[in-house]
């Protein structure tokens, strides 16, 4: 199986064309798709999820964070795995245990199980996302390459706004078992698919035998973000640095990941190449992906929980909100990949952080009695935001690099965006419900005998019949519902002016974004 034949002599393998492209294409998109999918699928489920294992909805929101935490962790392993065994061998692999670790999911009979399956979950398939995208841009020719990447990053795109629709149907008409179980044909399918399509491209990769594993660089790396991704979990409920646990988590974390740093700089075989932040375009490019993740999936994650627990919605309706952020995305995702040659991609990006912000302080004024539509209309329009910084920041990031440093790269970008998330996740779900106690702690302090305004409303309360407990628990529950919109608000403003930070930065990016030469053929 090794031995060199007239096809692996150093000539690369040729763009695939014709049908077998197109089949390749959707077989790789719909395993990046099926990958990201994850990471939000689950989101509007928190709330039966918690009910059903008889944990809080913040603690459930673990479910969300040990996914991508674990993901963020093992993406650096991408450009390894894609030397060590062959960049489709790698994908394939990643694709059926990740499929493997989801059925573990759906079989989980206590909410420990379900934690540690959805680790296994972002362990197995950190890889498929940069993967994907190197053999991608592998199978096109050297000008549909920006189409490619579109492709790729529609799914990037479509797949976080879909999933809250896709997991509130399956709530509604289901249960939450099948939002793992749906992997399963998917997962199978595209593996299959990629294996039969693209087995044979590994015999052009040399080397497979050379590459070594930084085993003391992916220690540190779990050590360190695994702390920090603990402490920003269970910092609210253990009163953040009065506790000895989040004091011993944050010096842990400093520590490790102080010393990957300098273990990284001065490694023969580094688990992570440190020295692609000394590209200007990739240092902007992966901090602007981190940053917009993190106001992205913060929003994400925060909507469908409002929605669900202060507003009355189904986990269906709370999806089909959310989902409309995903109709325009798909529209503009292949047109912006088709002509990311011929504009200026910090154009597109600046275009696109302004939209989402202006979208985002527009939302900051939702009130408790907004209605559907209000709330549909305004993802729509944050769609086209999302939609065209994606694909930007990953042509801005990979401008200039050698064919043999993408994965690599791409890895990292990648790793950079999943931090954003998993950081997003836990730092505006513990400051969702810390303002929305502080702001319940404000509204609170004007009821009592002496506000006028307050004992009126009480009265009417009693003339419709209310006694007096049920008349305070109904004022109680009203508080409720305008605090946590409150901090909705709140929520949906620092997301947005996050955003509008970005453009800034961005511009310090220096074009051309496109590949190198040696990566053009």
């Amino acid at each position: 199986m090794n031995t060199p034949s007239a096809t692996n002599t150093g000539a690369p393998p040729l763009a695939l064309s014709g049908i077998k492209l197109l089949l390749a294409t959707l077989a790789l998109g719909l395993g990046s798709f099926m990958n990201i999918l994850d990471l939000t699928i689950v989101n509007v489920a928190v709330p039966t999820m918690a009910g059903d294992f008889a944990v809080s909805p913040t603690q459930a929101t673990w479910i969300i964070t040990s996914y991508s935490v674990a993901e963020a962790i093992m993406l650096p392993l991408a450009g390894y795995l894609a030397g060590r065994f062959g960049t489709v061998r790698s994908f394939v692999a990643a694709t059926l245990l990740f499929t493997l670790a989801s059925l573990l999911c759906a079989a989980s009979v206590s909410f420990s199980m379900l934690l540690a399956a959805r680790v296994m979950q972002g362990v197995f398939g950190a890889s498929m996302i940069p993967l994907s995208q190197t053999l991608l841009t592998a199978i096109y020719p050297p000008h549909k390459r920006g189409m490619a990447l579109g492709i790729w990053a529609m799914t990037t795109v479509i797949a976080p706004i879909i999933g809250p629709l896709a997991g509130g149907w399956l709530i509604d008409n289901a249960s939450w078992h099948w939002l793992f179980l749906v992997n399963l044909p998917v997962g199978l399918l595209v593996g299959i698919s990629v294996a039969a399509l693209l087995g044979n491209r590994d015999a052009h990769q040399p080397g497979q035998r050379d590459q070594k594993m930084d085993w003391v660089g992916l220690c540190l790396l779990i050590v360190g973000i695994g702390s920090l991704q603990i402490l920003l979990d269970k910092g609210n409920e253990l009163d953040w640095f009065n506790s000895g646990i989040i004091v011993t988590l944050a010096s842990l974390a400093v520590f490790a990941l102080l010393v990957f740093v300098v273990w990284e700089l001065d490694a023969a075989s580094p688990l992570v190449d440190l020295r692609l932040f000394a590209r200007r375009n990739f240092l902007v490019g992966a901090v602007c992906l981190m940053l917009g993740s993190m106001a992205f999936f913060g929003v994400v994650v925060i909507v469908p929980l409002w929605l669900q627990a202060f507003q009355g919605y189904t986990a269906l309706w709370a999806g089909k909100t959310v989902a409309f952020g995903g109709v325009l995305a798909v529209i503009l995702g292949p047109v912006i990949g088709a002509n990311i040659g011929r504009v200026d991609a910090r154009a597109i990006t600046t275009f696109g952080f302004i939209v989402f912000a202006l979208v985002g302080f527009w939302s900051a004024r939702f009130t408790p009695d907004i209605d559907y539509w209000s709330v549909a209309i305004s993802r729509l329009f944050m769609g086209v935001g999302i939609s065209c910084f994606f694909l930007p920041l990953v042509t801005i990031s990979l401008s200039g690099l050698p064919p043999e440093r993408v994965a690599a790269a791409s890895g990292l970008s990648n790793f950079m965006r999943n931090l954003g998330a998993s950081f997003g996740t836990a730092i505006t779900t513990w400051l969702w419900a810390s303002e929305a106690a502080q702001y319940h702690a404000r509204l609170m302090e004007n009821i009592h005998p002496y506000n006028p305004v307050a004992t009126d409303y009480v009265e009417q309360l009693h003339r419709l019949g209310m006694p007096g407990d049920s008349a305070y628990a109904y004022l109680e529950n009203i508080i409720n519902i305008q605090s946590y919109t409150l901090a909705t608000d709140h929520i949906l403003t620092i997301s947005a002016a996050l955003m509008l930070s970005l453009v800034t930065l961005i511009w310090w990016a220096k074009p051309p974004f496109v590949a190198s030469r040696g990566g053009a053929h």
